[in-house]
């Protein structure tokens, strides 16, 4: 099986990414209920997860496919879900009245009185949450969206395929039940939050969560280290994942600055696993068998998870999953390399075409080909 040769110097600032084929997964879906969850989570096959939906907005990138669907909607999320993926990710806040919100920016940005306005998210109440964007009421004007890039810079929150905000529990009311939660409690980085607002908070989630989630499939996920460890005490149901970014970025929280100080968290607060910028991994791949001895299951994010090559030496490097903005395109590319020929041939006798089922999910390169990823990945981590 050979995949489409997309070079580095078709993929500008990983902003713009090439067409062309990508990746697909049968469901792997985690048990409910399992009192071991460590060992409960391993996913037989390679997981792909849509990344708030069918892919985030992207809106200072030339790439359409960045702008297509609002993100973190329910139309994103059912859309996403067409395609052969077990989760969509997407980022959990609580409004200043309790109510769970999907949105992932920490300030709302809006138009008003011809001023562009910036409110904290968690500030706001439910209502004046739902005020923002396309309302769901015919003939009701929301305020007009932008967004701030982490620049500075302001665009106008422009999409091709407009979609109301939601909150948790309409996600589970109205997005197709086999389709799993990524629930990513999201906090403020710049913020310092003591146990009891943290408890609270996620309290709050995880009320909505026991209430609506039924037999679905839930991973939860958290960048803020005492959330991941909370989490995982307030209840014992659902994995829980700690987010790093494997030390791009430095804070003063050491626990959040190496994927070292990763594994250490969660073993010493049990959870289940752990999702890494992708970038991090591909520096450190000897990082890969300790995360795994440690009984960890391992995911990872960012816009190399965009470009087919790099999934597919993250399958052969043993990664459980990868979270991903371009849906379509790398659930094809997934089930090209995992299934690469089709074993439906009648003229085969059924022994043979057990044979060549066995086969196709034996991942097979050429010297050259393989030489070649080899040489593409260090050159698209270092951009």
């Amino acid at each position: 099986m050979a995949l489409k040769a997309v070079h580095v110097s078709d993929v500008p600032n990983l902003d713009q990414v090439p067409e062309g084929p990508t990746i697909a997964i049968s469901s792997s879906l985690l048990p409910k209920g399992t009192e071991d969850l460590k060992s409960a989570f391993k996913p037989a096959k390679f997981v792909v997860i849509g990344h708030r939906g069918k892919g985030m907005n992207a809106l200072a990138s030339p790439d359409r496919r960045m702008k297509e669907i609002k993100e973190n909607s329910i139309l994103s999320f059912n859309l996403a879900g067409r395609f052969p993926i077990d989760f969509v990710e997407f980022d959990v806040q609580v409004t200043r009245d309790d109510r769970p919100i999907i949105f992932h920016d920490n300030f709302m940005l809006a138009e008003e009185d011809g001023n562009i306005s910036e409110k904290r998210v968690t500030d706001l109440t439910l209502e004046e949450f739902l005020s923002y964007g396309p309302q769901r009421e015919p003939g009701k004007v929301g305020k007009n969206l932008f967004r701030k890039t982490k620049d500075g810079r302001v665009f106008n929150w422009n999409v091709e395929i407009d979609d109301p905000h939601c909150t948790l529990e309409e996600a589970f009311q109205r997005v197709d039940p086999y389709l799993g939660f990524n629930i990513e409690l999201k906090f403020d980085d710049n913020l310092v939050y003591q146990e009891e607002k943290l408890t609270h908070i996620l309290q709050v989630i995880l009320q909505v969560v026991d209430k609506y989630a039924n037999e679905r499939t839930i991973i939860f996920s958290s960048f803020q280290p005492d959330a991941a460890l909370l989490t995982r005490k307030l209840q014992g149901t659902y994995p829980v994942f700690f987010l790093t970014n494997g030390g791009s970025e430095i804070y003063g929280d050491v626990r959040r600055n190496s994927l070292d100080e990763a594994i250490k968290l969660c073993l010493a607060g049990g959870l289940q696993g752990m999702v890494s910028e992708v970038r991090a991994i591909f520096r450190n791949p000897s990082m890969i068998p300790r995360i795994k001895e440690s009984n960890l299951a391992l995911l990872t994010y960012g816009q190399l998870n965009n470009v087919p090559e790099a999934v597919y030496m993250q399958h052969l490097m043993g990664i459980n999953g990868v979270i991903v903005d371009l849906v379509q395109e790398i659930t094809e590319a997934v089930s090209d390399f995992i299934n690469p020929e089709t074993v439906g041939d009648e003229s085969l006798s059924d022994s043979v075409k057990e044979g060549k089922a066995k086969e196709s999910t034996k991942l097979r390169f050429s010297q050259r080909e393989l030489s070649f990823l080899m040489r593409l990945i260090p050159e698209l981590v270092q951009q």
